[in-house]
């Protein structure tokens, strides 16, 4: 996204900062490369967020602010609030993530333990702010990409402690995050800015990029090799196991043309609480849900899910391919499924089959896609 607006607008950017996991283009000056951690804010986030705060800051009333914003960037650039320590940031996300927090429950409970987000880095701004986003969320909703670091804040201190009761209890987060949130929650702490507030009278946003736009794009490749084209209406969200078996569902019950193989395409974000002590992504999963069920399918039917942004949880992976065949090949190789999934071990039993996907980080993140093909042997 950096590149591509300084090689549109040569000239225009006096100051920048790139902030990711990666060096994907080599910008030009005056960016400066700032490499971050993700999914979990670490050390780099904590610098990376210093420095889009400073360079906020230092933009006065005529300067212009442009804000580049790819899912992934809450972990990428982190602040905390005074008095709770990275650690503990690092600690309650890792909890959240592992409990099954979708997207929306953990970037609420995100904005209000942070310096930057939910709109707090419009508010260090004087100049005018323009927003644009890829999006990861389900919805597009601008406050919840990235955490909404320049968006205002629907949600409020009493929402973020209501989803940590509902996500393992009080109990289980740190301490200080719990107290900062409690204060807040009693009136004692400003809240996150929210609509109507002056600051965004400064401030436009647009979605440049979606879900929606990456499914016409796969779309568009189905038919030129000769697919008929169905694409899902509803996004495919909830626990990846149970999101998997009712997308196959979706797929038995719905009407199509049989004079063509059938591409089926969906997008949207899964969750996965884990349990076991295994190595995986909910894209990962959601594949090794299916693999019992297509084994039984009258039909052939290849799978595959992954994620746009070619990372699927904290592996090289961005997703794993099934079909009627990956079961028996699975039982050849004495890999079981069911302990697999016990363990939230979809990278190890997929890795075995060679049946990851390994494109390495795309730079685009605009969520999951599930890619479904039927019509006999010409699905494979």
């Amino acid at each position: 996204m950096a590149g591509a607006f300084v090689a549109a607008r040569p000239g225009l950017v006096q100051d920048g900062l790139i902030i990711g996991t990666h060096l994907d283009v080599s910008p030009a000056t005056p960016l400066r490369w700032l490499a971050a951690d993700h999914p979990v804010p670490g050390a780099r986030s904590l610098a990376a967020g210093h420095a889009a705060l400073d360079l906020a800051r230092a933009a006065g009333p005529q300067d212009r602010l442009v804000v580049l914003v790819s899912g992934g960037a809450s972990a990428l650039m982190a602040l905390p609030v005074a008095g709770i320590s990275l650690e503990d940031k690092q600690l309650a996300t890792r909890l959240l993530l592992a409990a099954g927090a979708d997207i929306r429950a953990l970037n609420a409970v995100r904005k209000h333990l942070s310096s930057i987000k939910g709109g707090r880095l419009a508010d260090a701004c004087e100049g005018r702010i323009v927003t644009w986003l890829l999006s990861d969320v389900v919805g597009d909703d601008p406050a919840v990409i990235g955490s909404g670091p320049t968006v205002a804040d629907p949600s409020t201190f009493g929402e973020a402690l209501e989803i940590l009761d509902r996500f393992g209890g009080r109990a289980s987060y740190p301490k200080s995050a719990v107290t900062h949130l409690e204060r807040g929650a009693a009136g004692e702490l400003e809240e996150t800015p929210k609509p109507g507030s002056a600051v965004f009278n400064r401030a436009t946003t647009r979605v440049i990029g979606s879900s929606r736009l990456s499914l016409d794009g796969a779309a568009h490749a189905a038919r030129s090799l000769g697919y008929s084209v169905v694409t899902r209406p509803d996004p495919v969200v909830g626990e990846a196991r149970i999101a998997a078996a009712g997308h196959l569902e979706w797929v038995a019950a719905t009407p199509r043309d049989t004079r063509a193989p059938t591409c089926f395409l969906s997008g949207g974000e899964t969750t996965v609480t884990v349990t076991g002590g295994g190595k995986g992504g909910r894209n990962q999963e959601f594949a090794l849900a299916l693999v019992r069920a297509l084994a039984d399918q009258e039909d052939a039917m290849t799978v595959a899910s992954l994620g746009t942004d070619g990372i699927d949880g904290p592996t090289d992976a961005a997703g794993a391919i099934v079909d009627e065949m990956t079961f028996d090949r699975a039982a050849a190789l004495g890999l079981s499924v069911q302990r697999a999934l016990d363990d939230n071990d979809a990278w190890t039993f997929f890795s075995r089959l060679s049946d990851l996907i390994l494109p390495g980080p795309t730079g685009t993140n605009v969520g999951d896609v599930q890619i479904v093909l039927s019509g006999g042997k010409t699905a494979s």
